[in-house]
């Protein structure tokens, strides 16, 4: 359902077009979001739009439907979603994931749409230009601080040379990712050795190819990988091998450190970004942003689990110490 107004029918764009602009509490709207996979990470960033958009004076059950729905790691459900989100016209698309926001922008040249969690939006074919997106998309991307990572791993990990990375080669982020971490590794003299998973069942597997192979297990933002998160962790604590995430959401879940984004704050940013467009804004002329802060989250339990002690001075700096 879009816009309940005396102008029945027409988009948000027709009403910028015609110089109106909507305003919070006036007509119901409709902001449609989907995730590849439900993971902590992704859920964050879900719920940091919605509590934005609320803070904002739109409100589901008063002036706003917020739809939502995942893939389960599908590619093929994802533009199943995609193209029935797109027949339902909502007033703004959310895809959250680079999956998702491929699919969302293959289905639609005209409804706006604002992506989030993806890496890199230019290698996914999102867009262009990031500074000017043009046409009907921006959003924000999540590239993660891989030189950051590299460093923390070496400061826990000092001995370490080989780092094992568990990977879905069929995730675009993934894939840029992975060119990153092989960028960065040599300068801190690590090595590193892959371990594809195409699914979420073949993730145990993966990580169970690295033991023998690497000294630590470093999980970046894949969303196939995160999402059975839990698998790498056993294999971690069952040989000893330290497990390092991309995400912060993933130390509480056994990861025994991170230096990452907090998704939920990704999540209002992104939030910040559809007002802007349910207000009038064209979604082309908005730059696609980026997320500076990064925490640090250390979990020593689990370090201790996997053979390590996490140092007091990086414990010190930490924003937060999981028990």
């Amino acid at each position: 359902m879009r816009l309940r107004t005396a102008i029945t029918g027409l988009t948000a764009a027709a009403l910028t077009a015609a110089g109106l602009t909507l305003s919070a509490g006036a007509q119901e709207i409709t902001v449609a979001t989907t995730a590849i996979v439900e993971h902590p990470a992704l859920d964050a960033a879900r719920d940091g739009v919605r509590d934005e958009l609320a803070a904002a004076g739109y409100v589901e059950g008063k002036n706003l439907r917020f739809l939502y729905e995942s893939a389960q790691g599908n590619p093929a459900t994802a533009a199943q979603i995609a193209r029935k989100f797109v027949g339902e016209a909502p007033d703004v698309i959310v895809p959250i994931s680079t999956p998702s926001a491929q699919a969302v922008v293959s289905a639609t040249d005209d409804i706006p749409v604002v992506f989030t969690a993806v890496t890199d939006p230019v290698g996914a074919k999102l867009v262009g230009d990031p500074m000017m997106p043009g046409g009907n998309v921006t959003g924000m991307s999540d590239l993660s601080p891989i030189g950051k990572h590299l460093d923390l791993i070496k400061q826990i990990s000092p001995d370490a040379k080989i780092v094992g990375v568990p990977f879905n080669p069929g995730e675009a982020n993934s894939v840029t990712l992975l060119e990153l971490i092989k960028k960065e590794a040599p300068a801190r003299g690590l090595t590193i050795v892959e371990a594809p998973a195409t699914k979420s069942s073949e993730v145990l597997g993966a990580a169970q190819s690295l033991v023998g192979k690497a000294d630590v297990i470093y999980v970046p933002t894949d969303n196939t990988i995160v999402s059975a998160f839990e698998a790498v962790v056993k294999v971690g604590v069952d040989n000893k091998v330290p497990v390092y995430a991309g995400d912060t959401d993933s130390v509480p879940r056994g990861a025994i450190a991170a230096v990452g984004f907090n998704y939920y704050d990704i999540g209002r940013q992104t939030g910040k970004m559809v007002v802007r467009i349910l207000k009038g804004e064209a979604p082309g002329t908005i730059p696609v942003e980026g997320v500076e802060i990064t925490e640090l989250y250390v979990n020593p339990a689990m370090a201790a689990k996997m053979g390590v002690t996490i140092p007091d001075s990086v414990i010190a700096k930490a924003k937060e110490v999981v028990q």
